[in-house]
């Protein structure tokens, strides 16, 4: 219910605004036209919410006749209210010009009576309409862009990240680095193997999967995982769970990866190489389940002359990794923003949106993902898989 209340208001409002803006103003009273955009915009928000719902209660197979329109249409009511809000003041301008004033004639000394300003309803049709179809425009084009980004193959990302406490003979040590794959009614078995192929290309040392893997049961997406079994590494392929695996049912997909040849790393390291520690701690919002982070004990016995590589699902937990010694810290949650201007809201909650960054004496790596969560849209956060190089700085 909290879910659908701070989506659903927000929907409710953004939807009245479109109707405004979209049929109000662009249609006279009482005609056929006005009716049908009513019933258009009433509809297009009853067939939001059931994306939002339905897909929660019916297995991927059939959620995605939901889904698709749902969360199509949920990026272009989004767009195009961005746009909409952006014509407002040249709109509110030209509107205010589109008006007909009768010319008043005076004879001699007699006094001109004041002219009385008459809108004319035709040049603001006009006007409203050109808005209208001009948003629309823009809405559908970042929006299709953004759906070629999101379903499209994820680009392949290399990161030297130098560690001072890794032994010579180490360097070159290469993670590949995997994230939000989201596994669910919009993104099925073609979509992992897509990914579990570009990784094996790549012959990396180590495969991290870190975090929201799936959006669903075994039983509904055990099959769209299946091709993570495929996954080839030197060391290994490990995982630590995200706060989407705590809606889907953690323990079940816990067994499944393990089942999959995919080691869960639970609070727990080990060291691989023979010389580099690899932690792995629970999600934040493992807390809510019994199953939260705790540094202690993934950190109890580990050699710590050796640099320490933390996974862990969501970068905010970088300032317990910090606390711990940790020398590079991999994440995932953000989605680099998913759809512009989202990057600039993420700053508020994480610290880092994307991308290596340093916090205190501990490198950040954040990846923007390789799936999308809700829309299938991607602005100005392409998705990605990502070779961490690691490099002796000595």
């Amino acid at each position: 219910m909290i879910f659908l209340l701070l989506l659903g208001v927000p929907a409710g409002l953004g939807h009245f605004y479109l109707w405004r803006r979209l049929v109000v103003d662009t249609t006279r009273p009482g005609t056929l036209g006005r009716r049908i955009g009513t019933f258009a915009v009433a509809g297009a928000f009853v067939l939001l919410m059931s994306a939002l719902v339905v897909t929660r209660r019916v297995p991927p197979e059939y959620g995605k006749f939901f889904a698709w329109p749902g969360f199509v249409w949920l990026a272009l009511l989004f767009y195009l209210a961005i746009a909409l809000g952006v014509a407002e003041v040249p709109r509110r301008l030209l509107l205010r010009r589109a008006t007909t004033a009768p010319v008043a004639v005076g004879t001699g000394a007699e006094p001109v009576e004041p002219v009385e300003v008459v809108p004319d309803p035709g040049r603001r049709l006009f006007i409203s309409r050109s808005v209208a179809i001009g948003s629309g425009i823009a809405a559908g084009s970042v929006v299709g862009y953004g759906m070629t980004q999101a379903l499209g193959a994820p680009q392949l990302l290399t990161v030297p990240v130098a560690l001072d406490k890794l032994q010579p003979s180490l360097s070159g040590f290469r993670i590949a680095v995997v994230s939000d794959i989201h596994l669910g009614p919009l993104l099925g078995r073609s979509h992992t193997e897509r990914i579990v192929r570009m990784i094996n290309e790549q012959e990396a040392d180590l495969v991290a999967i870190v975090g929201d893997l799936v959006d669903g049961t075994v039983a509904e997406l055990g099959e769209a995982a299946a091709p993570l079994r495929d996954l080839v590494s030197r060391h290994g392929s490990f995982f630590v769970t995200g706060n989407h695996e705590y809606f889907s049912g953690h323990e079940q997909w816990i067994s499944e990866l393990d089942r999959l040849g995919v080691n869960p790393l639970r609070n727990e390291g080990l060291t691989v190489a023979g010389g580099i520690e690899l932690v792995g701690v629970n999600d934040v919002t493992g807390r809510s389940y019994g199953d939260g982070p705790d540094f202690g004990r993934a950190f109890a016995g580990r050699d710590r002359a050796n640099p320490v590589v933390l996974l862990a699902h969501q970068p905010v937990q970088v300032a317990d990794a910090s606390s711990h010694g940790v020398d590079l810290q991999l994440s995932g949650h953000t989605h680099g923003g998913q759809m512009v201007p989202f990057n600039f809201v993420v700053p508020v909650q994480q610290p880092s949106v994307a991308g290596l960054s340093k916090v205190d004496d501990t490198w950040l790596y954040v990846s923007r993902g390789a799936g999308f969560w809700g829309p299938p849209v991607r602005v100005g956060a392409p998705p990605d898989i990502t070779l961490i190089e690691l490099k002796s700085a000595g």
